[in-house]
């Protein structure tokens, strides 16, 4: 296994351990040796799969916005990355997007997390990210993992999907915009408003 960022994300490119997904594989990430932030949540979606960039849809806007930053700073600037924890779309099942395959996160997740050596701020998103990144939270609700995680202790937030389809769970509880979303903006102001190497 390759150690060094650019050959990782050569290698993941390449990838075709997950042949027989529904579209074929796919692999979509963002990662540069200067990310600072960290995206990581379930694996791309449909839309992600078709338009080949992560988060440009509704979900996306609404993540921007907790996160107060632009589109052009989102895709562009080095110092944000997104790794989810299946590179590819899983397929759709019953109830949503299927989970992403176990073989993904053991091939490469590791090797990459430590690649990524400048990373200060890391947002989870959904019960396989949280599982892997705060094993502590595995098993728990999302809304019990967002509050127990809401004051970013390790640089670490546990976030909803930002999904219209959560519009309920956010009107539900109205303290993760009002006490929580501020908390994260001041984490990413301070990364973004700090120059690179500083």
């Amino acid at each position: 296994m390759p150690k060094d960022l650019q050959a990782l994300k050569s290698a993941m490119l390449a990838c075709t351990l997950c042949k027989d997904l529904p579209l074929g594989p796919n692999p979509i990430f963002q990662l540069d040796r200067q990310a600072r932030i960290l995206i990581v949540g379930q694996a791309p979606g449909r839309i992600t799969h078709a338009k080949g960039r992560p988060f440009d849809d509704p979900s996306g806007d609404r993540l921007r916005s907790w996160l107060a930053v632009d589109k052009p700073t989102f895709y562009t600037d080095p110092r944000v990355g997104i790794f989810p924890m299946g590179l590819c779309f899983p397929g759709t099942g019953s109830g949503g997007d299927m989970p992403p395959p176990k073989i993904c996160a053991t091939t490469w997740r590791s090797s990459v997390l430590q690649a990524l050596e400048q990373v200060e701020l890391t947002l989870v998103l959904g019960a396989y990210a949280i599982a892997w990144h705060l094993p502590d939270l595995g098993g728990k609700s999302v809304t019990e993992a967002v509050r127990q995680s809401s004051r970013g202790d390790g640089n670490m937030f546990v976030l909803p999907h930002p999904s219209p389809r959560n519009n309920r769970w956010l009107k539900q509880n109205a303290w993760f915009e009002t006490e929580v979303i501020p908390r994260i903006q001041q984490s990413v102001r301070r990364i973004l408003d700090t120059p690179s190497g500083v």
